[in-house]
């Protein structure tokens, strides 16, 4: 694997000049596409008829009179809906997106008057330009629909019915009757709320700056220098100190847990041990009380007057309680001893399944060879492990870099420090600094950059490792 990093690393610049190089081929498709698509709508327009030149401006006309009358009235429906939206509603919104807003609200006399709400501008406009988008793709529809339909008239075809289209939806075409509904519902409740909390991370949106009593505006990268920032207990030098607890946290939570998980798996499905199903069924017993009831006790267990520091006193081994969540260095290593208790039971029933799907007759020949039995661990077992459970490694990895329950549940990501900004503490992970930014802090602005940060850093890790696994590469090259 080691060798495999290096040759990844080594060849490195040349991928970054051929993604760039891909990237730029892109560009250049998307714009040649969009020529294309120009110089179609010109031809359509000078080579079409009437009806179709109509329904330029009004669309579904041309479908209408030909015949396809619920293709005209979906079409002109959709239109009517649009300039409905945009002038009543959307439009209003959309003018005032690139200042999020100019008329404070203002009390006089005890009565409010409400000016501007920079919150709802910015939502409402980023609805109203796909709304928008949303208009130009069906438009460009309805145009190559007549362009289509007067193809088909002048070859003497019939064009289809309001039956025979009613009929497609629930046929050929059923796949998308099917996805219209999800995809409507992740655009609104996942990607609409992405977008959302990438542009508060260009604005000053927070504590200060609440609407509807207060506008927030637009501020470029000041909170990317901000959060980037190099100096003393700032949040530049808080956010260094967070991220690398999170990459340490995340890397000891998945390969602590991976080995010892398929040591323990290995132990119990060893020949000669009795009561295997005993075994499991403790280790188990372990992941089927919901985490919120098992951390949120073994927090109290190791707190100053919990159980471990009252017995340690009481049976005289130490002469003051243990600094389990006061001390920042305790602090994150008892809350990754702990996760291996959590962890175990997961990896023991991934390796169990996976340990008895080894061919015996690999042990058998490694054993008439003088194997012992590190060295069949080492040229068996963990190849076997690695290539089978390596996209589980990865996801494991990245979700314990957003593991919010273990952090929160335990320490609250205490200790506090002043050293440290933005109410972080020393077992903070970034997800959780986010969560308290965003509720208690209601610092929304920096939160939003602490997200797209995640998501790159996430991101990156993924495609470098993605393309390093063995499994992933070649799922049928097992050696």
């Amino acid at each position: 694997m080691a060798h495999k990093f290096a040759r990844f690393f080594i060849s490195l610049p040349g991928r970054l000049v051929r993604g760039l190089l891909t990237l730029v081929s892109w560009i250049g498709a998307f714009f040649k596409k969009i020529g294309s698509e120009i110089a179609d709508i010109v031809q359509t327009f000078v080579h079409g008829d009437w009806k179709t030149r109509v329904s330029y401006v009004v669309m579904g006309f041309g479908s209408f009179a030909r015949g396809q009358y619920l293709r005209g009235i979906l079409f002109f429906l959709f239109q009517l809906v649009f300039n409905l939206y945009i002038l009543f509603f959307g439009g209003s919104y959309l003018a005032k997106l690139g200042t999020l807003g100019t008329v404070q609200t203002t009390t006089k006399n005890r009565v409010t008057t409400y000016g501007d709400n920079s919150f709802l501008i910015l939502l409402y406009g980023i609805l109203t330009i796909f709304f928008i988008i949303a208009f130009i793709y069906t438009w460009r529809v309805n145009i190559k629909q007549n362009k289509i339909s007067e193809q088909i008239l002048k070859s003497g075809k019939k064009l289809q019915s309001a039956k025979d289209d009613l009929g497609a939806m629930a046929d050929s075409q059923f796949h998308k009757t099917l996805l219209a509904l999800p995809m409507l519902g992740i655009f609104m409740f996942t990607v609409l709320p992405i977008i959302f909390m990438v542009l508060v991370a260009f604005t000053n949106y927070d504590y200060s700056h609440q609407p509807p009593g207060k506008l927030f505006t637009w501020v470029g990268l000041s909170n990317f220098k901000t959060m980037l920032s190099v100096g003393g207990a700032n949040f530049g030098s808080t956010f260094s100190q967070v991220l690398l607890w999170t990459l340490i946290w995340a890397f000891f939570a998945t390969f602590l847990n991976y080995f010892l998980g398929m040591m323990v798996a290995i132990m119990i499905n060893k020949r000669g041990i009795k009561l295997k199903k005993m075994w499991r069924t403790i280790l188990v017993m372990t992941i089927a009380i919901p985490q919120f009831v098992s951390l949120l006790y073994v927090s109290k267990m190791f707190a100053a007057d919990g159980l471990i520091n009252t017995y340690l006193l009481k049976w005289g081994w130490i002469d003051k309680a243990l600094p389990f969540w006061t001390d920042g260095t305790w602090a994150r290593i008892t809350i990754i001893v702990i996760n291996i208790w959590i962890g175990i039971p997961y990896l023991m029933l991934i390796a169990t399944g996976i340990l008895m799907n080894i061919p015996a007759d690999l042990y058998e020949s490694a054993r008439i060879d003088g194997a012992n039995a590190m060295q069949t661990y080492a040229k068996i077992t963990l190849p076997y492990m690695l290539f089978v459970t390596g996209p589980y490694l990865l996801t494991s990895f990245i979700g314990n870099i957003n593991n919010f329950n273990v952090i929160f549940l335990l320490s609250g990501g205490g200790p506090l420090s002043m050293e440290l900004a933005g109410n972080a503490g020393y077992t903070d992970l970034l997800i959780t600094w986010l969560y308290k930014m965003t509720v208690n802090d209601t610092n929304y602005k920096l939160a939003a950059v602490i997200g797209i940060i995640v998501f790159i850093i996430t991101a990156v890790i993924n495609l470098t490792v993605y393309n390093l696994i063995p499994s992933v590469r070649n799922e049928e090259d097992f050696q």
